[in-house]
């Protein structure tokens, strides 16, 4: 049987300098992606606080007049949906 040497499995070899390049290029990615989590958690929590701060006052009254309630609901559904995107993005 005839060694086929034609096929390399896609890999190469590196020298530790250039790991250490790739794993510092690596690094600075997985930072700007945490900040940017980071800046979409606080953005959603800055959505949601008036509601709750709403929801909150007044707590003696025991029922809530809420005027095109689904309607409402469905524009802020929409306005987390843009924000966040889709698990497509």
């Amino acid at each position: 049987m005839k060694l086929d040497e034609s096929y390399d499995f896609g890999f190469s070899l590196v020298s530790e300098d250039e790991l250490k390049q790739e794993e510092n290029i690596l690094k600075q990615q997985i930072s700007e992606v945490e900040l940017s989590a980071k800046d979409k958690l606080f953005g959603l929590r800055d959505m949601i606080m008036p509601l709750l701060i709403n929801l909150s006052k007044d707590p003696e009254k025991t029922h809530i007049l809420w005027p095109n309630r689904v309607e409402k609901i469905n524009e802020f559904i929409d306005r987390i949906n843009s924000y966040v995107g889709s698990e497509n993005d």
